[in-house]
């Protein structure tokens, strides 16, 4: 007798809007969106044990369609995530998130990039970072977060990974969006971003 695997139930989603009491701890005066130019959206999706999951981003108003599409694309690939909660949840630390392998959206913070400094695209609402630990950021010998060092080795293909030509890279690409996985000198793995910084 050969099993069928069960059929998951149907990809969902939903967009609210938020208040600067729900992004306590990631928005203060000052950045360069705000809350009203912002949307939470609660959707389904695909974790490492096979089983649906509900997650949340918030983001851009304006990148709601690409962001819906682009996880849509995912549970219907059964690409899995650890976990997508919002960086409040974290208190507003990227690092605490990418830390717990997070995928997370907004945060009102600079960039990590060395220059002259300037706002993240994850401050605009612009930007989503995918399994964090599986997709990590190289900043020289720096990498974030620490436990992603165990997947330096792109070329050994797990689970999770953002991968040249994976399910990943090609449902960000197909929205139009940009993969960090591609930046010379510094990749970072796990970020995707509607103008590709």
């Amino acid at each position: 007798m050969v099993a069928v695997p069960a059929t998951p139930p149907p990809f969902v989603s939903r967009v609210e809007r938020v208040t600067a009491a729900d992004l306590r701890y990631s928005w203060h005066r000052g950045c360069p969106v705000g809350p009203p130019q912002l949307r939470r959206v609660r959707l389904r999706f695909m974790g490492f044990d096979g089983k649906p999951h509900s997650g949340q981003l918030v983001v851009n108003a304006r990148v709601v369609h690409d962001v819906v599409v682009v996880f849509r694309k995912l549970y219907g690939s059964r690409f899995p995530i650890r976990q997508m909660k919002p960086v409040d949840a974290f208190h507003g630390s990227d690092d605490r998130s990418a830390a717990a392998d997070n995928t997370s959206a907004f945060n009102c913070r600079q960039a990590v990039a060395s220059g002259p400094t300037s706002w993240s695209m994850h401050a605009y609402g612009e930007a989503v970072d995918v399994n964090d630990v599986e997709n990590p950021y190289f900043m020289g010998a720096r990498v974030i977060p620490p436990a992603g060092k165990a997947y330096r080795n792109r070329a050994n293909v797990r689970p999770g990974m953002a991968v040249e030509g994976g399910v990943l890279v090609r449902a960000f690409a197909s929205v139009g969006w940009g993969w960090g996985g591609r930046w010379a000198g510094s990749p970072d793995y796990q970020h995707f971003s509607s103008n590709g910084r």
